[in-house]
C-alpha cells in the first residue's frame, strides 16, 4: 500500500486517488506492450486493468520493457489468491 500524506487519509477522497493512480499505472504498463508491439490477450489486459496493488503494478511497470512475452510480466511474482485481497 502506498502511503499518501494529505488531508483526508481514509475518505472517499484518499480511495478515489489511489484508484485512479492505480488505473493509470496499468495504462502505463498496455502502453509499454502496446509500443514494443507484444499481443496483449484479454486475459492478460484484465489482469493488470483489475489490479489495484500500486507496488505490483510499478513492479508490471519496470519489466513491461524488458519481457519477451506479456505473459512473463507475472512470472517470479509471488500472487495472492484470485479471491483474495490485492488480487492480480
Amino acid at each position: 500500500m502506498v502511503a499518501t500524506y494529505f488531508p483526508g487519509r481514509g475518505t472517499l477522497f484518499e480511495e478515489t486517488y489511489l484508484k485512479g493512480k492505480a488505473e493509470g499505472e496499468a495504462k502505463g504498463v498496455l502502453r509499454v506492450l502496446e509500443v514494443r508491439g507484444l499481443p496483449v490477450s484479454d486475459d492478460v489486459r484484465e489482469r493488470i486493468t483489475s489490479c489495484t496493488d500500486l507496488d505490483r503494478l510499478a513492479d508490471w511497470l519496470d519489466r513491461s520493457g524488458t519481457v519477451e512475452r506479456t505473459e512473463d510480466l507475472f512470472v517470479g511474482n509471488p500472487e495472492i489468491s484470485e479471491d483474495g485481497p490485492g488480487n492480480a
